[in-house]
């Protein structure tokens, strides 16, 4: 394994607060869900959950909203351009998949032993789920590797918001449709004659590969994969779009996407449940699943990834 950042400095950041925060964003999203299904959710695994024994996150919500006006204050096309480039340009780390899995995982434990769920926790919660729901293999290892964007924090992040949260489109309207939308008001692109109009700088129906969504997790793991896996684009999707609740929950941005979105918004319908709910199965053991993932890993991705 290849490491190219340096490592002192990154695991002094606050793991802690930052699986805190991710975890009150993802149950929020959990709550929302329950209380408005967008979709006919038919997989096996998720018509046996018992969506009622997830808590009530209403304490989380004012963490939450406090998290998402920083986030929406501070995701201008200008830093989204900026981040774009130095993704192209900036060496973080040279490793494989279980490394990174790993190294995520001293994030949490390192700041936060104590934790229910770790971080390689969830993705073999959410990668075991759809091997219990005999779901191809490249789902399952798109499961297994979906939130290992959030090494971003690792990789100087300037922050969580520009890491973790709902996904948006920027460099047009603001929708809606994102959660807490009054906090956009602060963002300077939000009275921008371009950037606040209803197209923006898009075309019509140009499709979500050609918009910028928020920089964050998913987005930064969509373009290294994209690069660097045989993941299909189903896959790809799932990586990319999982976070976008604008769009796969709430229909918003059907001005902007066109025909081929239609199958990634059906892969990522399928992929979400087992992303959200997995996260109350049993504990996993990762040294006795590692053989089998393994071998998956070896079929999608290098033995080596460049980060």
């Amino acid at each position: 394994m290849h490491i190219i950042y340096a490592p002192e400095e990154a695991m002094n950041r606050d793991g802690k607060a930052f699986d805190e925060v991710s975890d009150a964003v993802d149950e929020v999203n959990v709550l929302k869900l329950k209380q408005k299904q967008a979709w006919d959710e038919k997989s096996k695994f998720d018509t046996e959950k018992d969506k009622a024994t997830f808590r009530n996150y209403e304490e989380a919500c004012d963490r939450v909203k406090n998290f998402y006006k920083e986030q929406h204050e501070k995701q201008t096309v200008d830093f989204n351009i900026k981040s774009r480039v130095e993704f192209k340009q900036k060496k973080r780390a040279r490793m494989g998949i279980w490394d990174a899995m790993e190294m995520l995982n001293k994030l949490v434990d390192e700041s936060d032993p104590d934790t229910s769920v770790s971080q390689i926790e969830h993705l073999l919660q959410t990668a075991e789920a759809m091997r219990r729901d005999n779901k191809p293999d490249w789902m399952q290892v798109t499961g297994l590797v979906h939130d290992l964007g959030k090494l971003l924090f690792m990789f100087g992040s300037e922050g969580q918001w520009d890491v973790v949260g709902d996904t948006f489109v920027v460099g047009c309207g603001f929708s809606e449709k994102i959660i807490y939308p009054e906090t956009f008001k602060g963002n300077p692109d939000y009275n921008d004659p371009v950037f606040s109009s209803e197209y923006g700088i898009y075309q019509p129906h140009c499709g979500l590969d050609n918009v910028m969504l928020s920089w964050g997790h998913d987005e930064y793991l969509y373009h290294v994969l994209k690069a660097q896996s045989s993941l299909p684009e189903e896959g790809l999707a799932m990586i990319r779009y999982h976070s976008f609740y604008p769009w796969h929950r709430e229909g918003a941005y059907a001005h902007l996407t066109n025909e081929k979105d239609l199958k990634s918004l059906a892969a990522v319908k399928a992929f979400n449940p087992y992303d959200l709910y997995s996260k109350d199965d049993d504990p996993v053991d990762p040294v006795k699943l590692r053989p089998y993932y393994e071998g998956l890993i070896a079929k999608y991705f290098p033995e080596e990834i460049d980060w």
